[in-house]
């Protein structure tokens, strides 16, 4: 009890702490606004609340918010899949390591966004060009932290395992997959930031919907009320999305992240 009651006295204190902050930052910047004096340019936080409480009346602050997510997860799911077998077999081969990685290593220094003309020519504007860009943003991050993650595994858990009688496959399941999951769900977290900021990016090029084409429909008809709503939205996103994910990473792995 006494431990739910420092916890909950904790959780108060931050959120008093984070309220000042949004406080301070609002009062900083109906202060620029008015030393601004255009509302075209920098419209009001009094201007910007009232933008977003019309859009979610109208229903289209919803809409692109589940178009955006919708891809995200798509995205992360396909990037799941495609990284963390990769970075097992990175991490447990040595040729597989000499083969790939100075082709993996040229390839990810290369920002997801680098990759939107090609992207534009090969699958034109749609929902595909979003998730092939997120899938890219996404994927080096896990990738490189299962392959570290099952590298950095205890040899003598392997050998145990072996002692045991069990397979290959299974010694993978049961032993490398759970050791290694710390790793693996950092890596997991970085690529949610990496591919939520290139969703945005990618949908105000390449995109008829979602909260990044938003600001750029909004920017380009002078709506700067709206425009603003839009990009405070992508800002709370993103941190309740890398909120559920250290909740997640507490969740399995409790002994890692307490």
């Amino acid at each position: 009890m006494e431990a739910v009651a420092r916890g909950g006295a904790g959780l108060s204190m931050q959120s008093l702490v984070a309220a000042r902050s949004l406080m301070v930052f609002a009062g900083l910047w109906a202060l620029a606004t008015f030393l601004v004096g255009n509302a075209v340019l920098l419209p009001s936080p009094i201007a910007t609340a009232a933008a977003l409480i019309s859009l979610a009346r109208t229903g289209e602050l919803f809409g692109n918010i589940a178009v955006s997510l919708a891809r995200l997860t798509v995205s992360l799911a396909l990037a799941l899949l495609l990284a963390v077998p990769l970075g097992i077999l990175l991490g447990l081969s040595a040729r597989a390591r000499t083969l790939l990685g100075p082709a993996l290593e040229l390839i990810r220094p290369i920002s997801g966004i680098a990759w939107i003309p090609i992207g534009l020519f090969i699958f034109g504007i749609g929902n595909a060009l979003p998730v092939f860009i997120m899938v890219i943003a996404a994927f080096f991050p896990l990738l490189f932290n299962t392959a570290a993650g099952v590298e950095s595994v205890d040899p003598a858990l392997v050998a145990a395992g072996r002692t045991l009688g069990l397979p290959r496959r299974r010694i993978v399941r049961r032993v490398l997959l759970p050791a290694a999951l710390p790793s693996i769900l950092v890596g997991f977290r970085l690529a949610v930031g990496s591919a939520w900021t290139s969703i945005v990016a990618a949908e105000l090029i390449g995109a008829p919907s979602g909260v990044g084409f938003a600001v750029e429909w909004y920017s380009g008809l002078l709506m700067s009320a709206k425009m603003l709503a839009f990009i405070a939205v992508i800002g709370a996103l993103g941190a309740f999305t890398d909120l559920g994910v250290r909740r997640l990473q507490g969740f399995l792995t409790p002994w890692a992240f307490a």
